[in-house]
């Protein structure tokens, strides 16, 4: 007799979960990733690590490659999106802080045409000595560059890009000068370097690592503040002489006027798988420092990034159409 209540009080416990699972589930958007470069790349890698971090805030994760322009496709289809916080876009810095300097036309205003979700990891790159420089310090690089401008040739993704930059900061800091060799993309710049074509490249230091354990090129510096776990031997610019410290970002950013509920599940999903011991220790061992910031934060890096590049862009006299 006694036993019937306390059994009639567990299937409705059973039923109402059964009934409130699906409910739940509803209860969670779906979520699609933007990338603005092809797959296997540092950006895919970083969207797909996060995507798969924060599978458990949405119903479903897509990450979905929209590769060109230098990322501009991806970008533009980001601003267009429905601002319903299901679509954000993963990339670096270059789009949101080097290209309002550099093209005349953007099809979007970094600043108002985006929501700033979260600051996912900051990154530095690689000097990248090539087979036809044969320079194993950067000490040698600016001698061989001092002596012979024209050899001293370094490859890019393409005018505008970060590693195009990076080559510009170079010469400012160190007085050398060097000539700027643009293809369509990180992999004919590697292409050439391997080749002899070229005797440089600025590089993320994850995708040139194996390379340089190798022996197939070498990398001589890193633009960051501390040498890179990937390649410990390998000093920093400043340790080589050179006052130059440069790093760049990867970020998640949402459209404007994405509701408030909606920016705070993003922010805290991804703020909150950044800083999981676990993904850390991923990021760390890619050469990736982690940070999982706060919307407020990533608006802050970016204005200060927009406001530094601005000067040695300019100095360039760089203007793409």
């Amino acid at each position: 007799m006694h036993l019937r209540t306390p059994l009639l009080a567990v299937c409705a416990i059973a039923l109402t979960s059964l009934l409130a699972g699906p409910a739940a589930a509803q209860d969670k958007p779906p979520l699609k990733i933007l990338v603005g470069f092809p797959p296997g790349g540092s950006a895919d890698q970083i969207a797909r690590l996060v995507g798969d971090a924060i599978r458990d805030d949405f119903a479903q994760v897509t990450v979905e490659n929209r590769p060109g322009a230098g990322g501009r496709i991806a970008v533009t289809a980001a601003k267009n999106a429905k601002p319903d916080g299901q679509t954000v876009i993963i990339l670096p810095s270059g789009p949101m802080v080097l290209y309002p300097h550099v093209y005349k036309k953007l099809d979007y205003d970094a600043v108002k045409d985006f929501t700033p979700v979260s600051l996912i990891a900051h990154f530095q790159f690689g000097v990248v000595s090539g087979p036809a420089s044969g320079a194993k310090s950067v000490a040698e690089m600016l001698a061989k560059a001092k002596a012979d401008p024209k050899t001293a040739t370094y490859g890019s993704p393409g005018l505008g890009s970060l590693p195009h930059f990076m080559g510009v900061l170079m010469e400012q800091s160190s007085g050398a000068s060097f000539t700027h060799v643009p293809f369509q993309g990180g992999g004919p710049a590697n292409t050439a370097l391997l080749g002899g074509h070229i005797g440089y490249k600025f590089d993320v230091v994850s995708e040139t690592a194996e390379l340089h354990r190798s022996g197939k090129v070498r990398i001589i510096a890193v633009t960051g503040p501390r040498r890179d776990p990937q390649v410990p031997e390998v000093p920093t610019l400043k340790e080589s002489g050179v006052n130059m410290e440069a790093t760049a970002w990867f970020a998640m950013y949402a459209p404007a006027g994405v509701p408030p509920e909606a920016l705070a599940r993003l922010e805290r999903a991804v703020s909150g798988a950044v800083k999981k011991p676990a993904m850390q220790e991923r990021l760390l061992k890619l050469g990736y420092e982690p940070v999982g910031s706060t919307s407020a934060e990533l608006a802050a890096a970016q204005r200060a990034d927009l406001a530094r590049w601005e000067k040695p862009i300019k100095a360039t006299g760089v203007s793409l159409d």
